[in-house]
């Protein structure tokens, strides 16, 4: 796999994938606040959710990008570049809604303390932070770090890994938004 490519392909999701989520911010009150029948989340809640998820994804992307640059100094990154291998099938099932079950942590569920407002600016702020993280190891340094995911069992995945699995779980929750609108469609 071609770690340049992969990079532009992140980047590429990562842009696709924000641009949908700040597009649901603009839906109406019902949309926003519509309870599926299967008692999921509201919209606003799973914007919520996407905010919390990606705050604490980034501390990890955060301190794996620092070690991978103190890393580069140590480490042979052509070898690891060579050596690459992406596991884009196990990654993909990230991006589908219902595609396993997740257990997420409490941390993570919305609690409602935020509005609309608020969590539509701090997640165009994490969108630019990925961005930042991605163009700061643009050469493959993403590579020199890699700390385990156990979702999905994934396992140890390096920094810019990390970066598309964030992008994949908006996707994830973007789809699970979609259904909520069909259901009102059909309700």
């Amino acid at each position: 796999m071609d770690i340049f490519r992969l990079i532009q392909d992140i980047k590429t999701h990562l842009t696709h994938s924000f641009n949908e989520i700040d597009e649901w911010f603009d839906q109406d009150k019902r949309t926003l606040n519509y309870q599926p029948l299967n008692g999921g989340w509201t919209v606003q809640q799973i914007l919520e959710h996407i905010y919390l998820t990606n705050f604490y994804l980034l501390i990890l992307i955060e301190k794996g990008s620092k070690k991978a640059m103190r890393n580069y100094r140590d480490l042979d990154l052509n070898a690891e570049i060579k050596n690459y291998s992406f596991d884009k099938e196990n990654f993909e099932k990230i991006g589908e809604h219902g595609a396993f079950e997740w257990i997420r942590p409490e941390h993570m569920e919305p609690k409602g303390e935020l509005d609309l407002k608020e969590i539509k600016s701090l997640i165009s702020k994490q969108y630019h932070q990925c961005l930042n993280y991605l163009d700061l190891m643009k050469n493959g340094e993403g590579l020199l770090c890699k700390t385990t995911m156990t979702v999905n069992g994934l396992g140890k995945i390096n920094v810019d890994e990390y970066i598309y699995f964030l992008s994949l779980h908006a996707r994830r929750h973007i789809i699970q938004m979609q259904n909520n609108q069909l259901e009102i469609i059909k309700n």
